[in-house]
């Protein structure tokens, strides 16, 4: 089986390619445009990881590209897509908003029209962000909301799209809705990867709304065995542009889960502490229970475990 997976330089992406590639004999066709909006470096080191299996295929392309993408497609027979090109970043949106439109919005229109050309089936990643401010939890996937930013619209009408695509054209789809992936590996703008970073350098970090946010932080290893279950599943009925929550749904406290760090790392972090700012979310906390019946896991892993592992890779990698 080959399986086309966008962002594959990318946090999620490289995790899942990497999974694929280890436990499987499928073909990865790896594709990602490898801009610049963080370190270049530590996506070409991920590709670096991946090029070391025989059964992956690099390309660089931006899925905003749509001839160069229909290329990939008539030169190799794609059974599956999974999509985690994106442009990412809630305060990058209110600089850079052209991004979002090319990336988020143009991308994932090409690949519905592909997956529609081609009768492939489509895996695609959405966001927690599209609740926007919710006050019962855990949030359920019937839960609606007022998204706070553009990038968080951008999410929404993706599975917008791929409703309209479903309903008209009958593409299997499956909407994943992640809740603050960490990990190793991870993206160096993400908070947690801030905070080492600033604890190594011996920086003062800005920490807005004082540290009180409360955050759902799920561990890449579960995303990653939630994904390659999701592979395995041959019933139609699932693709159906089902919704799920990808999330521990067991959220922790910003304050405590960086205190955990600090306490991990062996240092202390210097910090600034900011009022909140208004495109960002006090509390995100979902129900896992949909994608637990679906794929069949029931033990999430501890924050503080996972720490322990992204912290043993931080100080290797950024030595």
């Amino acid at each position: 089986m080959n399986i086309l997976i966008t962002g594959c330089a990318g946090f999620i992406g490289f995790h899942l390619s990497k999974k694929i590639l280890q436990d499987s004999n499928h073909k990865v066709l790896g594709i990602d445009n490898l801009n610049n909006y963080y370190s270049t470096k530590i996506k070409k080191d991920r590709l670096i990881q991946l090029k070391k299996h025989k059964k992956f295929y690099f390309k660089k392309v931006d899925i905003s590209n749509y001839d160069e993408l229909r290329k990939i497609f008539l030169k190799n027979k794609v059974n599956v897509i999974f999509n985690f090109a994106a442009q990412a970043g809630v305060r990058y949106s209110l600089v850079n908003p052209d991004s979002y439109i090319k990336s988020n919005l143009k991308g994932f229109l090409n690949l519905l029209e592909l997956a529609k050309i081609n009768r492939t089936k489509l895996i695609y990643a959405s966001s927690s962000s599209v609740y926007g401010e919710q006050k019962k939890f855990p949030v359920l996937e019937k839960y609606s909301g007022v998204q706070k930013n553009l990038y968080a619209s951008t999410k929404l009408m993706n599975e917008k799209l791929a409703n309209i695509y479903h309903q008209n054209f009958k593409i299997p789809l499956i909407g994943l809705r992640f809740f603050t992936v960490y990990g190793e590996w991870g993206r160096p703008d993400m908070m947690y990867l801030k905070y080492m970073d600033a604890i190594k350098r011996g920086k003062t970090i800005n920490l807005y709304n004082f540290g009180k946010h409360t955050r759902d932080f799920t561990y890449i290893d579960d995303v990653v065995e939630i994904l390659f279950k999701i592979l395995k599943i041959k019933k139609k009925q699932v693709f159906e542009n089902g919704i799920y929550n990808i999330c521990s749904s067991n959220p922790v406290n910003l304050t405590n889960f960086l205190d955990y760090i600090e306490k991990i790392y062996g240092k202390k972090c210097k910090i600034k502490k900011l009022p909140k700012q208004k495109i960002e979310i006090l509390k995100t906390h979902g129900s896992n229970s949909k994608i637990k019946n679906l794929v069949k896991k029931y033990k999430f892993i501890s924050y503080k475990i996972g720490l322990k592992n992204t912290i043993k890779w931080f100080k290797n990698y950024y030595r």
